[in-house]
């Protein structure tokens, strides 16, 4: 099962192999607190695109449409992808986020992104 989780929530049995899908580290945490197993920073939206959308709920779908975009145009997207699937073969893959708003964020999108290409 592919989810999406707050990076700041407890970590538990059933998150599987975690990811952190964001550009920067989540403030006030430290590594051994989010006992993440991978970081993907390359696979978060690009600065310009986090910039402009700055979490506005009015700009979230040209966000999403921008950066699915941006995903379609990352060549490290299909070595991402390739990554999720063969964790799902094995179990659990949560994608963790720091943004507060649990429904317009990047993991929301990114998920949404994986499950059409997977």
């Amino acid at each position: 099962m592919l989810k999406i989780k707050r990076v700041y929530e407890d970590a538990e049995k059933n998150d599987g192999y975690r990811i952190l899908v964001d550009r920067l580290w989540a403030r006030g945490e430290t590594k051994v607190k989010v006992d993440l197993d991978d970081w993907e920073k390359e696979i978060a939206p690009s600065t310009e695109l986090r910039k402009s959308f700055g979490h506005e709920e009015a700009k979230y779908d040209d966000f999403k449409k921008e950066y699915m975009q941006e995903l379609d145009k990352n060549d490290q997207a299909k070595t991402f992808l390739k990554l999720v699937k063969d964790k799902l073969e094995l179990g659990n893959v949560t994608l963790l986020y720091g943004a507060k708003n649990e429904v317009i964020n990047n993991a929301v999108v990114l998920k949404e992104w994986i499950e059409k290409h997977l």
